[in-house]
């Protein structure tokens, strides 16, 4: 829980996913927390103030103090927050749980988004190829309920984007990028992970989302 006197502020945009890992360890810590919604595509004086480097969500303002960029936010949420830890205490499955962490924002983020949104069909099914391969490894790492053991931690919330976006986007586009016939550990991970109290609360509305996503696609299926 927050202390008496703490201010803490949360700026961010509804539905993004770098936002939403912020809320699910915000609200796994019971911290309270101000939403600051920020409009797509603008840059509030407050967004610029607090991250005039990257101009973008979401930050975390504690006390005033600002913190960018998703993952460093959970290890900074954990730190200051002890309870329901996010990372492992052993030094070396924390710098695992960073490099699982990373891979997905490397390896899986920008990849999904290729092979849903480019036109060019070589291109697109290159990142398909990408997009599968690095969910394999994912799945060969996932050993127990959660990557973080019986309880989720860094890597799980991390990888909200594998369980609740990227099956969104693949229902958009009509691809099958990610199933339970081709990666079952990952998905019944997913299932177990969604299904989370702390995680359902935290998730942001599917609908609104899809016809967002839906119509940008339309929109680019439809120039080529």
């Amino acid at each position: 829980m927050a202390a008496s006197g703490e201010n803490v502020q949360l700026l961010g945009i509804v539905g993004s996913p770098f936002v939403c890992r912020v809320q699910i360890a915000l609200k796994l810590k019971g911290v309270e927390y101000e939403f600051v919604e920020q409009t797509l595509g603008q840059k509030s004086e407050l967004l610029l103030k607090y991250n005039p480097v990257h101009k973008k969500v979401p930050v975390l303002a504690h006390n005033e103090k600002p913190i960018a960029e998703s993952l460093v936010i959970l290890e900074y949420i954990d730190e200051t927050w002890k309870s329901n830890p996010i990372l492992p205490s052993e030094p070396y499955q924390r710098a695992m749980a960073r490099f699982w962490s990373k891979f997905i924002d490397d390896k899986v983020v920008d990849t999904t988004w290729k092979s849903v949104f480019t036109v060019e069909e070589e291109e697109r099914e290159k990142r398909i190829e990408e997009l599968s391969e690095a969910l394999q490894f994912l799945e060969n790492e996932l050993k127990d309920k959660f990557f973080g053991g019986e309880e989720f931690g860094l890597v799980d919330i991390a990888a909200v984007f594998v369980a609740f976006y990227v099956p969104l986007f693949q229902e958009i586009a009509g691809l099958h990028l990610f199933t339970a016939e081709k990666f079952p550990k990952l998905y019944d991970w997913s299932q177990d992970f969604l299904n989370h109290p702390v995680v359902k609360e935290s998730l942001p509305p599917r609908d609104p989302l899809f016809a967002f996503f839906k119509g940008r696609y339309e929109s680019l299926t439809a120039s080529k």
